[in-house]
C-alpha cells in the first residue's frame, strides 16, 4: 500500500518538477500577432505576459474609441495564441507522465 503511495508522491512530484520546467521554457516562447490590418503587433510570451504593443503612426492620429477596441482585440488574439501554447506544452508534460489520458 505505501510502495503505491510513494509512487504516487514520486509522480506528483515529478510532474511538478516538470511543470516549472515548462513554465520557465514557455518564458522564452513568443507570440506575435496583429490587427487592424497588421497596425497593431502584440508580442506576447508563453506564460501570457505582453512583451510589447506597437500602433502604426497611421492609428495614433485616428478615432479614439476606433484604437482602443482594435487593441483590445490585439491583445485578446495575444493571449488566446499564449493559452495555445501554454496548453500544448502542459499536454506534452501531462501526456508523457501520464499516457493514454490526453
Amino acid at each position: 500500500m505505501f510502495g503505491k503511495i510513494g509512487d504516487m508522491m514520486g509522480k506528483l512530484q515529478e510532474m511538478k518538477q516538470k511543470t516549472e520546467e515548462i513554465k520557465n521554457k514557455l518564458e522564452f516562447m513568443t507570440a506575435t500577432v496583429e490587427a487592424a490590418g497588421g497596425d497593431i503587433k502584440v508580442l506576447i510570451n508563453g506564460n501570457r505576459k505582453i512583451q510589447s504593443v506597437q500602433i502604426s503612426p497611421a492609428l495614433q492620429h485616428g478615432d479614439k474609441d476606433e484604437l482602443e477596441e482594435q487593441l483590445t482585440v490585439a491583445l485578446n488574439r495575444a493571449i488566446a495564441k499564449a493559452d495555445e501554447m501554454n496548453e500544448n506544452e502542459m499536454k506534452t508534460v501531462a501526456g508523457s507522465m501520464l499516457p493514454g489520458m490526453f
